[in-house]
């Protein structure tokens, strides 16, 4: 039931952020289901946790750019770490050759853009922005595949408000893409992330190791809508612990609409 609350939360979320069709030049929202065992850092007491994880995501070009959003609800399967929690990420990308209304860019690069990032985590009352520019590949084959350069900065309540500590801000290097393909009449896609973000250190003087996640699906189109597949997830230091390194596989099914 909690899965199928999350579910309808987050449709009515996508419908409310999307703006009217007609100021749009394309848009795409899908709800996922993951489900897998994650590590929990030392820091939160270490081990693994099974876990279920809905998430909502909707992305939409325009005239000056395109825009996207997602949502997780991650459920844990045990008390403690995640036992229900939130995430989510906001990016405003404002293309330079849509502005300009000629071609910025040149061979390997389609497109220069500036982004604006927002990250956002309930439970540990962080908020980070994100500011920088996004370079559009132009990568035989793909769908898309955008590089993001950009700043990593805190701006989280911390520990009084009873959330993890504030840190000193960072830099972020996130490569997104989509790589559909075929295998005779069957109908795939290979997409997904890779960031690394740079270490800091918290308000205590700790360290926040660097860390590097990714986290690759690999989907087979069943019908019109509906998505099955996998999610492996890499993260190196997990969460800036140094002491988490992950590598797991969930199980995922996306609805597009």
């Amino acid at each position: 039931m909690r899965a199928l609350a999350s579910a309808a939360a987050i449709a009515l979320l996508l419908a409310a952020y999307a703006p009217s069709g007609h100021a749009l030049e394309w848009s795409d929202s899908e709800l996922h289901l993951q489900y897998g065992q994650l590590d929990v850092p030392s820091f939160a007491g270490g081990g693994k946790a099974k876990h279920l994880i809905t998430t909502g995501q909707h992305a939409h070009g325009w005239k000056y750019g395109d825009n996207f959003v997602f949502l997780d609800m991650l459920d844990s399967r045990e008390s403690g770490f995640q036992d229900f929690d939130f995430y989510g990420e906001w990016y405003s990308n404002f293309s330079l050759s849509k502005i300009a209304g000629r071609k910025i860019g040149g061979g390997l690069i389609a497109d220069i853009g500036l982004v604006l990032g927002i990250n956002w985590a309930d439970d540990a009352n962080v908020v980070k922005y994100l500011p920088g520019i996004r370079l559009s590949l132009d990568l035989k084959g793909f769908a898309f595949a955008n590089l993001d350069i950009t700043g990593y900065i805190d701006d989280s309540k911390g520990v009084a408000s009873g959330g993890a500590p504030r840190e000193s801000d960072s830099f972020m290097v996130d490569l997104s893409f989509a790589r559909p393909f075929t295998l005779g009449r069957q109908n795939f896609s290979l997409e997904g992330h890779i960031e690394y973000i740079g270490s800091r250190k918290n308000r205590f003087g700790d360290k926040v190791d660097g860390w590097l996640l990714a986290q690759p699906q690999l989907r087979w189109r069943v019908t019109e809508r509906l998505w099955m597949g996998i999610e492996y997830q890499h993260w190196m230091n997990k969460l800036g612990d140094g002491a988490t390194d992950e590598n797991t596989v969930q199980a995922l099914l996306v609805w597009q609409f």
